[in-house]
């Protein structure tokens, strides 16, 4: 199945509206997520991971510190941001992971 087209500007800033907690980074889309413990990073990432491989969909995942995730989301096969990357983030977001949303 052929990946999305690569976002335009105006689609980008309207897109980014629904996603507060990720801010853009060039090509890319973060979030730093810190989390209670490293048990708890370490099921952030799982459950990020099921989210992307059902949506075969990859993201750039960084456990770092004791407790932190770093999220990166870009759709490298086209270049850069397409809907694909903003529709992983609202699902990420969408994970009930013990923080205040």
């Amino acid at each position: 199945m052929p990946r999305p087209p690569l976002l335009s500007e105006a689609e980008l800033a309207d897109a980014l509206i629904d996603v507060p907690r990720w801010r853009r980074d060039g090509a890319s889309i973060v979030r730093e997520i810190p989390t209670s413990d490293f048990p708890a990073a370490v099921g952030l990432v799982n459950s990020i991971a099921l989210l992307a491989e059902k949506a075969d969909h990859h993201p750039d995942i960084l456990l770092y510190g004791w407790n932190k995730v770093r999220i990166t989301l870009s759709t490298h096969d086209q270049g850069g941001l397409t809907s694909l990357d903003f529709a992983l983030a609202r699902a990420i977001d969408a994970l009930k992971f013990g923080l205040p949303v």
